[in-house]
């Protein structure tokens, strides 16, 4: 696949190449940046004393069947990758997030103008323009 139509977020979840059965716990950590090991404690005791466990099998098994394995090469930086495990993949929390920043850049810009309209800023500028 080349580097165009590859889809541009790579936080995609994969199964782990890193694998003990078929990855799928692996890749669950990786995509949500938690410990394989709790991962891979949590699913063992959800199958075996969960109510659902028969479930969670067949979703482990759906999983491995359906899941690709996580590509070999990684085209991207470090920080390419930190700045995407920090974007949601769900519209509303996106759009939430992109709201927030609005807010706060609106806010900021108010102090900013609120201290450059100010007469005591207009004041020591008058006064550090007659110093030099």
């Amino acid at each position: 696949m080349d580097e165009y139509s590859r889809h541009p977020n790579p936080t995609r979840f994969y199964r782990s190449r890193e694998r003990m059965i078929g990855g799928v716990c692996g890749g669950i950590a990786e995509r949500m940046g938690w410990d394989v090991t709790l991962v891979r404690i949590v699913a063992v005791v959800s199958m075996i004393t969960g109510f659902f466990s028969g479930f969670v099998f067949f979703a482990y098994l759906i999983a491995w069947m359906v899941t690709p394995t996580r590509p070999f090469a990684s085209h991207l930086s470090p920080e390419e990758q930190t700045f995407w495990r920090g974007v949601s993949d769900r519209p509303k929390v996106t759009l939430s997030n992109i709201r927030y920043k609005f807010k706060d850049m609106e806010e900021r810009m108010r102090n900013l103008e609120r201290s450059v309209t100010d007469d005591e800023w207009r004041l020591r500028r008058q006064f550090r323009d007659l110093e030099s």
